[in-house]
């Protein structure tokens, strides 16, 4: 049997998360945005299968999150939802649907689930979003919070640059990782800051803390897109590329074309 093969197809709960993490198991998760990655993903083994609003960069060429909307979100998700059978499905709610007032989340986030299936939401920031993330939390709807870099919050920061270097914003990030925790958050996301304050936040939080350029954490996230080498020009300390599927591709694709234009194909066994 594959070393990645899971014997468990057991569905995977917000719940067993956290028993991962009681027992010290590893989550795997990486980003999906459609049905036909989704079902390899799933198959492969994957325990979480996020949404990403990442899916404005890689799937509609943005150079931010920031234009992804709610319908676009729930798009990707309900295409996503149909594939997965064992996979957690979390969905990015994107920026703009939640951080005007807690009711405008709430409505946002119950859209989200009702229209696309999904098993949870996900949303940035800490403090300022905490009683918007009691609200959905209080409709019924799982919460995974994310801290550190949050890309929603990019022409703020300026930089993609690490985040929670000084003082006291590492000590905000640990102060905003346990107020997640307090609100009823059953994860949460650190994205690309130092390695020893995500070592901290894991072991002050009960919760599993999901790393992203974030050193060795309760589990880890990659961009699917990334990892498979189908993105170009990305490559971050902290991305490991597991395949070059651009390359793959584009030598497919090419020779196609070739046997196109040199009347190749079809040959007579691919006719009817």
């Amino acid at each position: 049997m594959a070393a990645y093969i899971v014997e468990d197809s057991r569905k995977v709960t917000t719940h067993r998360l956290i028993e991962m993490k009681r027992q010290g198991k590893k989550i795997a998760m990486l980003t999906a945005y459609d049905y036909t990655m989704a079902s390899i993903f799933d198959g492969a083994g994957l325990d979480v299968i996020l949404v990403g609003d990442s899916a404005s960069n890689v799937m509609a060429g943005n150079y931010t999150t920031l234009p992804i909307t709610v319908d676009e979100m729930i798009y990707h998700a309900r295409s996503v939802v149909r594939a997965t059978n064992r996979a957690l499905v979390v969905c990015d709610m994107p920026f703009g649907s939640y951080q005007v007032n807690a009711t405008e989340g709430v409505t946002n986030a119950i859209r989200i689930m009702k229209e696309t299936g999904c098993d949870a939401v996900k949303l940035e920031g800490g403090e300022e979003i905490i009683e918007t993330i009691r609200a959905i939390l209080a409709a019924g709807i799982p919460v995974c919070g994310h801290l550190g870099l949050t890309p929603q919050s990019i022409n703020k920061f300026g930089t993609y640059a690490v985040r929670a270097k000084e003082q006291a914003e590492a000590d905000k990030l640990l102060s905003d990782a346990r107020l997640l925790q307090e609100a009823g958050c059953f994860a949460v996301v650190l994205e690309k800051i130092p390695a020893k304050l995500c070592a901290k936040v894991c072991s002050e939080l009960s919760i599993p803390v999901i790393g992203i350029g974030a050193g060795q954490a309760d589990g880890q996230v990659l961009v699917a897109q990334d990892m498979l080498g189908m993105t170009k020009g990305f490559s971050p300390k902290f991305l490991r590329r597991y395949a070059d599927l651009g390359s793959v591709m584009t030598d497919a694709i090419g020779n196609y074309v070739a046997d196109v234009k040199a009347g190749d194909f079809p040959n007579s066994s691919e006719e009817y």
